[in-house]
């Protein structure tokens, strides 16, 4: 699920916020900004582990301009609950940008 940031004043550029909190348990937010190109935009926020194997896949969706927030909840594609560790989570915004981040999960 994708939120938006209501009080946001529309970005200047694309971004990848760090997660917070980090470490984690049970849940953390990761926030995106999507700059305004005058067109919907196709949004890919997952989050992999560090094999590189896809664990969720947090949005998968057009999005306008804007700030945007997600919650983790620690679990994988079948609502399993994932172990301790290091994990991956990169956003894909059309062909504009992409970037990574790390994050930890400590149970």
């Amino acid at each position: 699920v994708v939120e938006e940031v209501a009080a946001a004043a529309l970005p200047t550029s694309f971004e990848l916020k760090n997660n917070y909190p980090n470490p984690f348990n049970p849940e953390t937010t990761i926030e995106f900004s999507i700059l305004d190109l005058n067109e919907v935009l196709p949004v890919v926020l997952t989050v992999y582990n560090m094999a590189g194997q896809e664990v969720a896949r947090l949005v998968d969706e057009e999005l306008d301009a804007g700030v945007y927030k997600s919650t983790w909840d620690g679990l994988n594609a079948q609502g399993q609950p994932v172990g301790s560790g290091v994990y991956l989570y990169t956003l894909q915004i059309g062909q504009e940008f992409t970037a990574s981040k790390q994050m930890t999960l400590l149970k």
